[in-house]
């Protein structure tokens, strides 16, 4: 399992992923800049941790690789009807027809969709995936998978705008 940050300015040194490496990251979450208390707050947690005793020690297991494979089992037994199946796959073919968008989504990103999704149905004690899981999930699944146009970029718009629009031409399945 890999978790990494990508700081969106100073590039100089780095080189942006190809597009199928970047397929291969589950979710790209943005996390905003913290509110003014909360960052007193990590100031001061940072103050009072020895370095020597490093954020590590200090991180607790709270699964172990057994454990992991279980509920990964348990996320694979949630069932998915053929309608939402299919609503993913509207969804995700939707990335590569738009106009705003210079590259869509891959089938790689319909297969995360879908296990997300059932993944979120497990962790809301159901046993089956409703449109709700679905359309959570997209645009964290989604928003590092497609590649906007260069005049979209210029125009300010942004991935989860398109996304957004997107989920509002595809007709959720009933």
């Amino acid at each position: 399992m890999v978790i990494a940050t990508q700081n969106p300015i100073e590039q100089e040194g780095t080189y942006r992923l190809p597009e199928a490496q970047l397929d291969r990251f589950l979710f790209k979450i943005e996390v905003k800049y913290p509110q003014l208390a909360d960052e007193v707050t990590m100031l001061k947690a940072a103050h009072i941790t020895p370095v020597e005793h490093g954020v590590a020690n200090l991180v607790n297991r709270v699964l172990t690789a057994a454990q992991v494979s279980e509920l990964q089992a348990q996320v694979r037994k949630v069932h998915i009807d053929e309608k939402l199946i299919q609503y993913i796959a509207a969804l995700v073919h939707e990335t590569r027809l738009n106009a705003s968008l210079y590259l869509g989504a891959s089938p790689r990103a319909s297969i995360a969709v879908m296990n997300c999704a059932k993944a979120t149905a497990a962790i809301n004690n159901r046993d089956f995936v409703t449109p709700d899981d679905i359309v959570t999930m997209l645009p964290h699944v989604l928003r590092h998978r497609i590649m906007l146009t260069p005049e979209r970029e210029m125009e300010g718009i942004s991935t989860d705008e398109v996304i957004a629009e997107i989920l509002k031409s595809v007709e959720v399945p009933r």
